[in-house]
């Protein structure tokens, strides 16, 4: 595995204070009801877990994930207008408004999701795994789970049938230590989440600090590699969130000890300033490049903002029924009955 180099890790740099802008810009767009919606969920202090891991990736290779979306969108380059957009239901949104938050995905992109039931889209991550398989491409998918979805049957289903047909497939545990309010130690028997999969016969790779995107990356990367040749592999990602499960789970605000121990992780555990450390510590030139990346994050969220809410919300028919319904005549007059009295 090659180091990264500079170029790479300044654009690592860039991705983490894009997602962390958008994030937090987010949630106080929620708060203010200019976005809205029943649940928000934040990627912020994951932002090494996903920059890290799919930087060893190929354009030809897949990703899914749960509804804690909007990092990994952006890491593939999804517009960050589109996804603002998606956020506020508006119609130039990634899905056209109607995907909202926990749905973002595009095929252009090989970004499969944004998957709203807990675990449901690890059995997805099979399929599109076994159609690499199957017809002899050379790609992977790279699949996250939370760490309270491993208590699913999604996932020990999905596990099984990766192992059984040798499917090229990552599946990668981000344990930020909650499942929604309830500590890991509480809800499994076994806490080192890899060892789950374990069972089935899948390579591990073990627990890596996913706040260190260069830890991350070195450990994806012999994931990859593996999964592409072998079969399925798995990796758990020690991580934690700076804000609850969602952005109305008050998880932090109730108890004290909670405070104190976020207050730990963002004091001495923080991915974007542990990847800027070791930039200006590696390459002590591009403080100037940091800062102005730093810039770019906050002008390119603010735009998308302001793009998101100039767009119109889809309101004609076709708008709102459009992609639901297969276009039989049958079918859709039933579809435009349903829509009857929409403009």
């Amino acid at each position: 595995m090659p180091s990264p180099t500079k170029d790479m890790l300044l654009d690592w740099y860039r991705q983490m204070v894009l997602i962390r802008e958008f994030e937090e810009t987010c949630h106080q767009l929620y708060l203010q009801k200019r976005i809205t919606g029943v649940y928000l969920h934040l990627y912020s202090g994951h932002e090494a877990s996903g920059v890290g891991s799919m930087a060893a990736l190929r354009k030809s290779d897949h990703v899914i994930t749960a509804y804690r979306d909007h990092g990994i969108a952006l890491i593939l380059g999804m517009d960050a207008n589109a996804v603002m957009a998606e956020m506020m239901g508006k119609k130039t949104g990634s899905s056209g408004g109607k995907g909202g938050s926990m749905h973002l995905a595009s095929a252009a992109h090989n970004f499969w999701g944004g998957y709203a039931i807990v675990g449901g889209h690890l059995p997805l991550a099979a399929g599109i795994a076994l159609e690499a398989r199957y017809r002899g491409k050379d790609a992977v998918t790279m699949t996250y789970v939370g760490d309270g979805a491993t208590n699913n049957g999604y996932f020990h289903e999905s596990l099984n049938m990766s192992a059984i047909w040798d499917l090229p497939v990552i599946w990668i545990i981000e344990n930020n230590g909650y499942g929604m309010g309830t500590e890991v130690a509480r809800a499994s028997g076994q806490t080192e989440l890899h060892r789950k999969a374990e069972a089935y016969g899948i390579k591990s790779f073990g627990r890596v600090d996913a706040q260190d995107a260069l830890a991350v990356y070195k450990v994806a990367s012999q994931a990859v590699a593996y999964a592409r040749d072998n079969g399925p592999a798995v990796i758990e990602h020690v991580t934690y969130r700076y804000r609850g499960h969602g952005v109305s789970d008050k998880q932090y605000d109730s108890r004290d000890d909670m405070s104190a121990e976020l207050r730990q992780w963002m004091d001495e555990r923080e991915p974007i300033k542990i990847l800027r450390d070791h930039i200006l510590g590696a390459h002590g030139d591009v403080g100037a490049a940091l800062t102005a990346h730093d810039e770019a994050a906050r002008q390119i969220v603010a735009q998308a903002v302001e793009f998101a809410e100039a767009s119109d919300l889809p309101r004609s028919r076709d708008e709102l029924l459009g992609n639901t319904y297969v276009r039989s005549p049958r079918v859709y007059k039933t579809a435009a009955s349903i829509g009857a009295g929409i403009d």
